[in-house]
């Protein structure tokens, strides 16, 4: 099936996740119960990264309590599960495939983008292994894949060769922009934990399709991101203006200010575009939360 007939926005603006219970004062409201948070979460963001799936294939009783929680323009970018890249990595993977895609259906038609995170194990000499898995999608739909090999970094031969096969596919490379993190002192647990398991990989700003993936782990000091998101504020207007729809994810080491951050820094965007791309279609606001006080950050254009 088509993704339904709703104008796509200009770029999709999420969280790597949609329930945290630190947002319960913000984001959410006193009092929302587990089963609206998606439906809050919805009300001000266009997307959300499914990393649940990643650990374990819901019900489909589940995924289609997701899918009456979210507008019909709301867009997931539910992960591949790790039994199929990290512990099958991608070998006699058909069935699992399918089995998972046919569960995920009730929401396949909000899904932007199916996410394919593969582990630092997963070498150039395995890139046969994601050709012939990115060919077990149905045409129609939407992939990115997320590698960690540092050879696949090295703007070598290998790199070029995964860059060509995803501009073959039609499939996206997703972006890790950890630098922010990286960059922050390791004085706290959270921070500690996000610099153990994140990537420390180079930033290839690379668009091989039509929905370029960003996810940006920022620093606790969301200050501290301006001079990162900088590069951004130059590139995502590139993309727009070719006609692609990126999707930015804002994370930060335990996530409790991350619908802070992402609102500010969109701001940023938004105004950016605005006064610098006047041609451009401008970014919308982003909504408020109804039951909520959030307070809207000061934007101020770097």
């Amino acid at each position: 099936m088509s993704l339904p007939m709703h104008p796509p926005l200009p770029l999709y603006l999420g969280l790597s996740q949609w329930s945290h219970n630190h947002w319960l004062q913000s984001l959410y409201g006193q009092g929302c119960k587990n089963s609206d948070r998606l439906s809050r979460y919805a009300e001000v963001f266009h997307t959300v990264e499914g990393n649940t799936t990643f650990y374990a294939i819901p019900s489909m009783t589940t995924v289609k309590n997701w899918n009456d929680a979210t507008p019909e323009s709301f867009r997931f970018t539910f992960k591949i599960p790790q039994t199929i890249t990290h512990q099958q990595q991608l070998r006699h993977s058909n069935q699992s495939l399918v089995d998972f895609l046919n569960t995920m259906s009730p929401v396949e038609e909000k899904t932007g983008c199916w996410m394919i995170q593969l582990p630092a194990r997963f070498a150039p000499n395995d890139l046969p292994l994601l050709d012939a898995f990115l060919d077990q999608f149905p045409k129609h739909v939407t992939t990115g894949v997320e590698v960690r090999h540092p050879a696949f970094f090295a703007k070598g031969d290998e790199e070029k060769a995964l860059n060509r096969m995803l501009l073959e596919k039609g499939s996206n490379r997703i972006i890790m922009d950890s630098r922010p993190v990286f960059s922050a002192t390791p004085n706290t647990d959270a921070i500690i934990d996000a610099q153990k398991k994140k990537p420390h990989v180079p930033v290839h700003a690379i668009a091989t399709a039509d929905n370029p993936v960003i996810r940006f782990i920022g620093h606790p000091d969301d200050a501290c991101n301006d001079p990162f998101f900088k590069n951004w504020l130059q590139r995502l207007p590139l993309w727009i203006a070719e006609g692609k729809t990126p999707y930015l994810f804002i994370h930060t080491p335990d996530n409790n200010a991350a619908p802070e951050s992402a609102r500010r820094l969109y701001g940023v965007l938004r105004e950016h575009i605005a006064k610098t791309q006047p041609s451009l279609s401008p970014l919308p606001e982003l909504a408020m939360p109804t039951n909520t006080e959030m307070v809207t950050p000061q934007i101020s254009l770097l």
